[in-house]
């Protein structure tokens, strides 16, 4: 009998207790002196679905500052657009880098 009222307050716990939220992770790009402003906006836009001036604002504060945040995500997203982005840096010949960093 015992046993079976630990399950039952186990089970209590479990119902009132919340799930903990995902981490989130910020996808940033980061300068450099080869890439091209253009391809920049255009991962912008293909891979973040940031508009024109949107991809523009932020490959400007990239050039200016050194890095722009392009979006958050939670992990998994996080890893697979960093993977995108990078792959198609490579197969376009640029340097473009490219992380995550948990917020």
């Amino acid at each position: 009998m015992a046993g079976i009222k630990h399950q039952e307050n186990t089970l209590e716990a479990t119902k009132t207790q919340k799930p903990k939220p995902p981490s989130m992770y910020s996808v940033l790009i980061f300068n450099d002196d080869y890439t091209p402003m253009e391809f920049v906006v255009e991962v912008l836009e293909r891979f973040f679905n940031k508009n024109r001036e949107q991809a523009t604002q932020i490959m400007l504060q990239v050039h200016t500052k050194g890095s722009g945040i392009c979006g958050i995500y939670p992990l998994d997203i996080a890893e697979t657009k960093v993977s995108q982005v990078l792959d198609l840096a490579q197969e376009q010949g640029h340097p473009l880098q490219c992380n995550m960093q948990e917020i």
